[in-house]
């Protein structure tokens, strides 16, 4: 079978798509990507000077669609209510709803509401931003949503009692794997509950394997190896883009490059790591997702 690239993209013309932290690294290739078939991008950016950049960039390019920028600093759930909000008024449908932005092994930090920064930032202001705009993503057609996540999450573990990493002392590592694993709990449990209540939007996920990208600032060891081991962004994109427009993905599919250790090549479909198949841990991390955030979906577990 020949290997996916970007010319395996569908007209994208006439859908809207939204990518977080698109204004470098994979988030950056996926929304040239989706513009250059034609689709009407949103970067959803955290700093305004950086996503005006990306959005120059991509313009310069003289893509079939077209590209604005609007600030949203997932460190904040303030900032994702606000953004959801004027998205929504200003929006009739969203085809794509891409979670892309993340940090990775920071020193320790918290969100502006208290929470460990990668479960924060990783999971739970993602979780929230698809809560409050379920209702485009609902009554469009053929609506996805994508999460990516990371080869990390098999080190992940769902400690529930100390979710924060307040008890046990804060770890950047598990920390992130801890969050990585939470994107495809979401992932799974997203898709149940749509499913259950009777929606047609799909949820897949992808991880993008080694690629040297920004988020990697905070770990010297993985940016000493990444020119000898990393694919380029456009590479590392690709699993994302073929998540988001692949016509033949499945419910709750997982895209990842298809090398050794899934470390870099063409997308293929992936297995999730095992404990993401653990149905109460989904169940209760979408529990514990609602509670923390205050944002409740709309749609009943079946």
């Amino acid at each position: 079978m020949a290997a996916w690239t970007e010319d395996d993209i569908p007209d994208q013309t006439g859908r809207t798509a939204i990518v977080t932290g698109a204004n470098t690294g994979i988030g950056f290739e996926t929304a040239r990507a989706l513009a250059q078939k034609g689709a009407a991008v949103t970067l959803a950016c955290r700093n305004p000077e950086k996503g005006k950049d990306a959005v120059e960039r991509i313009r310069a390019l003289q893509p079939s669609g077209s590209v604005e920028l609007r600030v949203l600093d997932l460190s904040d759930l303030q900032s994702v209510s606000s953004f959801s909000e004027a998205y929504v008024a200003d929006h009739e449908r969203l085809d794509l709803l891409i979670l892309n932005a993340g940090v990775m092994v920071p020193p320790k930090s918290e969100t502006a509401q208290g929470f460990e920064l990668q479960f924060g930032v990783n999971h739970l202001s993602h979780f929230a931003l698809t809560g409050q705009l379920l209702p485009l993503v609902q009554r469009t057609p053929e609506a996805r949503v994508v999460v990516v996540s990371s080869t990390a999450a098999s080190f992940g573990t769902m400690n529930f009692e100390d979710l924060q990493f307040a008890e046990r002392g804060y770890q950047a590592w598990p920390a992130y794997g801890q969050s990585k694993l939470a994107n495809q709990l979401f992932t799974r449990e997203l898709q149940r509950r749509l499913q259950g209540a009777g929606e047609t939007a799909l949820v897949t996920a992808a991880h993008p394997g080694w690629t040297a990208t920004d988020l990697q600032r905070s770990s010297g060891l993985a940016s000493f190896f990444n020119p000898f081991f990393a694919q380029k962004p456009p590479m590392g994109a690709l699993p994302t883009l073929r998540a988001a427009t692949d016509p033949d993905a499945a419910a709750a599919s997982y895209y990842g490059p298809r090398g050794i250790g899934q470390m870099r090549g063409a997308p293929v479909v992936v297995p999730m790591v095992r404990a993401a198949s653990k149905d109460a841990d989904a169940v209760q991390l979408w529990e514990v997702s609602e509670e923390l955030t205050g944002v409740r979906y709309d749609l009943v577990r079946s």
